[in-house]
C-alpha cells in the first residue's frame, strides 16, 4: 500500500486560548479528507498541535500570573477538548515545547548554520506583536499590521538572518512548473506577484529580547525564531533528525498542508525555502482556503468577532457544527456565518431532508413489518432513479473529493436524500399499506428507502460523527471500515431487524425563536471570562445544601478492564464494576495512568451523571480523582477493601 499514503496537516494553532470557527473549519476539513481516504483504503495520518513559543504568549502568560508552560499546558487542554468534542480524528498531536521537536529544531538550526544558509547581523524593523510578525513600511496598511489592523512597534536587536533571498529563483520555478503545488490558482498568482518577483529579503530567524522558545545551542543568548521553530513541525512530528526516522521515511513529503489564506506566504514560500536549504523533498500541496466570515467581517482572535463552538455544539449538535462548515463554506473562497444561515441549513438539511428521511422509514417499517425488513420483489420503473442516483454517487463524491470540493460532495450526497423524500411522494406507501394486495410493492418501497439510507449514512460517516453511527444502527449495521462493497445498492439483507434511532436525529429549532436565545446567549458569552481565564483565576464555588448534595449518588466500583482510545492523548475506556452492573466510563486521565495500571482499582463513582459520549464512546458515569495545585491527579479509592457497588454516604 505504499502509493496509498496520504500525509495532510492542519497549521499548528496559536496558544492564544481563543479557539474560534475559523479554527474548526480547518481542522473539520482536514479531518473529513482523512476520513473519506481512510474509507477508500489509504495509510493516512493526520497532524495538528499548537504553537506554544514566542512573546505574545509569554505576555499572555506574564498577565495571567503564570509561567509560559504553565500557560501553554492550559491551552493544549482546551484545544484537545475542543477536537474531541468535535470528532477530530488526528494521528498526532504536536506541541511546540515537546522535547523532541525542540531537540529537532536545534538540530535544523546549526544545520543550516553549517551550510552557510544562516548568518548573524542586526535587525531593525517594525514589528505585531499580536501576529508575531516583521513587516516593511511598504507593506503596511495605513500604518498597521496588514493581517490584524493592529499597531507595529520598531524593534531592533541582534539576530540570525536565513538566505531566503537565494532561493527566490528556485521558488518562482518550482510553482511556475508545479501548477497543483499551490492552490487555488489566485494564491500562487499573489505570491509570485506581490513577494518572489518584487524580490525576497533575508529572514530574521532568531530573537535576542525574548527567551520563551528554543534555545540556539551554539549561541544561547538566541532563542530560534517562529518560522523555523514552527513551521518544522511538519517533519519533526515524524521524526526528522531523530533515532527514529520511520514515520518520515514514510509519510514525507506531506501530500497537503492546509492552510488558512493569511499564512500561505509562510508555507508556500518560507517553508519551501527552509526545505530546501534541509535538501528535502517540498510538500506536494499548499492549499490556502479562504476566510470564515462574521457578518462580513474576518472571523479572528485579534479582532473578537469570535462564535464559540462549544456553545453551537451543546445547544445543536457536533454534526450541525460540522455539517454548516463543510456545506456553506465554498472551498477556497471566503465563507459567509451568521446565525440564520446556520440554523436554516440545520433545519433544511438536517432536520427536514436526513432526519425526516430516517423517521419516516424506520417507522413505516417497524408500522407494517414489524421492523423486519421486507425483500424487494416487486420493483418498478419508478424504482430506477433513485437506485441509479444512489450507486453513481460513489464516482461523483470520490472525483469531488480528490479535487478538495468538499461541498460539492455534500450537495451531491443530500441530492440522494432529497430524490428519497420525493420517492415517499411519489410512491405512496401510506396508500400501498391500506391494501394488503400491496404489501409486496410496499415492502419493496421501504426496502429501497431503507438501502439508500444505509448508503448515504456510510458516506456521511466521512463528513459527520454522530448522526452516521445512529442510522446505521437501525439497520444493524456498524460504521464501515471501507467504501469497498459497502455503497453498492443491494447489501442490505431482507429479514434484518429494523430499529428506530437511539433518540431524535435533528431536533426542529423555530428559528426566530432561537436567534433571540442565541443573541442572549452571545451577550452572557461576552460578559463571561475567556476559557483560559477560568483556569487562571481562583474559582469560587456556590454553596450547596444537604438536599442537593444528596441529589449525587456515589458507589464503589472496580475496574474490570481498561484501554486508551484511539485518537485521544487523554481519554481512557474502562469497564467498572459496580454492584451487579457494569458500566463504560470515559475519563481523562491517560497522562497520569496507564491501562494496565487501571485495571483492578478500586475506585469511587458517580453513579447517576447523564451519559455523555467523549471521544465517540457513550460514558456512563464518571471517576473521581484529585488534583493538587502542581496539576498531579490520583484517582479516590476505599480505604478498605469493599464490596462493588456498595453506596458511599
Amino acid at each position: 500500500m505504499k502509493d496509498k499514503k496520504y500525509y495532510v496537516t492542519t497549521p499548528i494553532y496559536y496558544s492564544s486560548g481563543s479557539f474560534h470557527l475559523g479554527h474548526c473549519y480547518t481542522t473539520v476539513i482536514c479531518d473529513a479528507l482523512c476520513r473519506f481516504k481512510r474509507l477508500e483504503g489509504y495509510d493516512v495520518f493526520y497532524l495538528t498541535g499548537t504553537d506554544e513559543h514566542g512573546q505574545k504568549v509569554a505576555e499572555r502568560a506574564m498577565q495571567a500570573g503564570k509561567t509560559p508552560q504553565e500557560f501553554v499546558d492550559v491551552l493544549y487542554d482546551q484545544i484537545t477538548k475542543l477536537w474531541d468534542l468535535l470528532g477530530i480524528k488526528y494521528d498526532k498531536f504536536i506541541r511546540t515545547t515537546d522535547a523532541y521537536h525542540v531537540k529537532a529544531v536545534q538540530e535544523i538550526f546549526k544545520k543550516l548554520y553549517a551550510k552557510g544558509d544562516l548568518y548573524k547581523s542586526e535587525y531593525e524593523g517594525l514589528y505585531c506583536t499580536p501576529c508575531e510578525s516583521f513587516w516593511t513600511e511598504a507593506q503596511l496598511v495605513n500604518g498597521k499590521c496588514p493581517d490584524c489592523g493592529r499597531d507595529v512597534s520598531m524593534s531592533k536587536e541582534e539576530s540570525y538572518f536565513f538566505r531566503l533571498s537565494n532561493y527566490q529563483d528556485r521558488l518562482i520555478e518550482h510553482i511556475k512548473s508545479n501548477p497543483d503545488f499551490l492552490l487555488p490558482q489566485s494564491r500562487a498568482n499573489e505570491m509570485i506577484n506581490n513577494f518572489l518577483k518584487p524580490g525576497l529579503k533575508d529572514l530574521c530567524v532568531s530573537r535576542t529580547s525574548l527567551k520563551w522558545g528554543v534555545p540556539v545551542t551554539f549561541d544561547p543568548n538566541h532563542v530560534v525564531y517562529v518560522w523555523i521553530d514552527a513551521l518544522s513541525n511538519y517533519i519533526t512530528a515524524l521524526g526528522y533528525l531523530s533515532d527514529d526516522t520511520s514515520l518520515f521515511d514514510r509519510y514525507w513529503p506531506a501530500d497537503i498542508h492546509m492552510v488558512g489564506k493569511e499564512i500561505v506566504r509562510f508555507h508556500s514560500i518560507i517553508w519551501p525555502a527552509i526545505l530546501m536549504a534541509l535538501d528535502l523533498p517540498l510538500p506536494k500541496q499548499v492549499y490556502g482556503h479562504g476566510w470564515l466570515l462574521f457578518e462580513g467581517d474576518k472571523m479572528s482572535k485579534s479582532k473578537g468577532n469570535i462564535t464559540d463552538p462549544f456553545d453551537l455544539c451543546a445547544h445543536y449538535g457536533v454534526d450541525a457544527l460540522r455539517y454548516f462548515l463543510l456545506r456553506d463554506v465554498p472551498f477556497g473562497s471566503d465563507g459567509v456565518y451568521t446565525n440564520r444561515s446556520y440554523l436554516t441549513r440545520y433545519n433544511s438539511d438536517l432536520v427536514n431532508d436526513l432526519g425526516n428521511l430516517v423517521s419516516r422509514t424506520t417507522a413505516m417499517l417497524i408500522q407494517n413489518f414489524d421492523g423486519i425488513l421486507p425483500a424487494n420483489d416487486t420493483p418498478a420503473e419508478l424504482d430506477n432513479e433513485l437506485i441509479q442516483m444512489t450507486n453513481d454517487l460513489y464516482v461523483s463524491v470520490v472525483k469531488d473529493m480528490n479535487e478538495l470540493k468538499v461541498q460539492n460532495a455534500l450537495i451531491s450526497i443530500f441530492q440522494v436524500v432529497q430524490r428519497a423524500n420525493k420517492y415517499i411522494d411519489e410512491t405512496k406507501p401510506w396508500v400501498l399499506a391500506k391494501e394488503s394486495e400491496n404489501k409486496g410493492r410496499l415492502g419493496t418501497v421501504l426496502y429501497n428507502l431503507a438501502e439508500t439510507i444505509r448508503i448515504v449514512a456510510v458516506y456521511l460517516s466521512a463528513f459527520l460523527v454522530e448522526a452516521p453511527e445512529q442510522i446505521l444502527k437501525c439497520f444493524g449495521e456498524g460504521l464501515p471500515k471501507l467504501f469497498e462493497n459497502e455503497v453498492v445498492f443491494g447489501k442490505l439483507k431482507p429479514g434484518i431487524h429494523v430499529s428506530r434511532t437511539e433518540k431524535q436525529l435533528f431536533p426542529r429549532v423555530n428559528i426566530e425563536k432561537e436567534l433571540i436565545a442565541m443573541e442572549d446567549r452571545l451577550l452572557s458569552l461576552q460578559k463571561e471570562p475567556k476559557h483560559e481565564q477560568l483556569e487562571t483565576t481562583t474559582e469560587v464555588k456556590e454553596e450547596i445544601n444537604i438536599e442537593t448534595f444528596a441529589k449525587v449518588e456515589l458507589k464503589t466500583g472496580k475496574i474490570l478492564d481498561c484501554e486508551k482510545l484511539q485518537n485521544s492523548n487523554k481519554l481512557l475506556k474502562s469497564t467498572v464494576q459496580i454492584g451487579n452492573e457494569t458500566r463504560t466510563i470515559v475519563s481523562g486521565i491517560a497522562k497520569y495512568y496507564s491501562p494496565e495500571e487501571m485495571k483492578g482499582k478500586d475506585v469511587v463513582v458517580v453513579t447517576n451523571l447523564k451519559p455523555a459520549k467523549l471521544g465517540g464512546v457513550v460514558s456512563e458515569g464518571m471517576l473521581l480523582c484529585a488534583e493538587d495545585t502542581s496539576g498531579n491527579v490520583v484517582l479516590l479509592s476505599p480505604e478498605k477493601a469493599i464490596d462493588s457497588g456498595s453506596k458511599i454516604s
